[in-house]
């Protein structure tokens, strides 16, 4: 159970300082992407020596495929981390009609200005190169368990910052869904992206890693 609990807190502090920061701190590119990524270098340090620190569906998913993580502990990581996101979503909407700000923005995923198609390449190029330097940079092979929170957070921020303007920059199927079920509208009804293109990066991620050997 407290591995379950550390993936919901962690999720819930990705989400929450990520999204506030779009919509209540009214954040540039740079701001958004870098509180995501120091969002999740923090939960990382802080409980990711309980669980792992996965944090994100996707991530769940590449270690089940390379057999870091049992089926059981997988489901309920996933679990947890919707929860986490739709947990801290509901606080940052909270807080959103406390100032009297739009309830419709709430730091939501989506593509306005580009096709489901191109969408679905950026979600997946982007996750796929996020869960390589993950794989690899905690890999019992050649990884640096010293330094792998901080650069994976570095990672986030950099890939978030190169994104956002074309998809919002997710990569974490549960960090679109708990904003979008609050958000509704497109977010909502194009959510079926945030969980496939990730998953797909994952999966490609995790196949790729082997050859690399990170998983000897």
């Amino acid at each position: 159970m407290r591995k379950y609990f550390a993936e919901f807190l962690g999720t819930f502090m990705l989400v929450f300082l990520g999204t506030a920061t779009v919509v209540i701190a009214k954040g540039n590119v740079l701001a958004i992407g870098l509180s995501f990524g120091l969002a999740i270098t923090v939960s990382a340090y802080a409980f990711g020596g309980i669980s792992g620190g996965h944090f994100n569906p996707a991530v769940t998913t590449a270690m089940l495929i390379n057999r870091r993580i049992e089926v059981g502990d997988a489901i309920f990581y996933i679990i947890a981390q919707f929860i986490g996101a739709t947990a801290a979503s509901a606080f940052v909407l909270y807080f959103v009609k406390a100032l009297h700000l739009s309830a419709t923005a709430l730091g939501q995923t989506d593509f306005p200005k580009i096709n489901s198609v191109t969408a679905i390449i950026v979600e997946t190029l982007a996750t796929f190169l996020f869960l390589m330097v993950i794989l690899n940079v905690t890999s019992n092979d050649h990884g640096n368990s010293d330094f792998a929170g901080l650069t994976i957070g570095i990672t986030l921020a950099f890939l978030i910052i190169a994104t956002l303007n074309l998809t919002g920059g997710s990569l974490n199927p549960a960090r679109s869904f708990g904003p979008a079920i609050f958000a509704g509208g497109s977010a909502l009804s194009h959510i079926w992206v945030y969980i496939l293109a990730p998953e797909i990066g994952a999966i490609l991620a995790a196949y790729c890693s082997r050859f690399l050997d990170s998983e000897r």
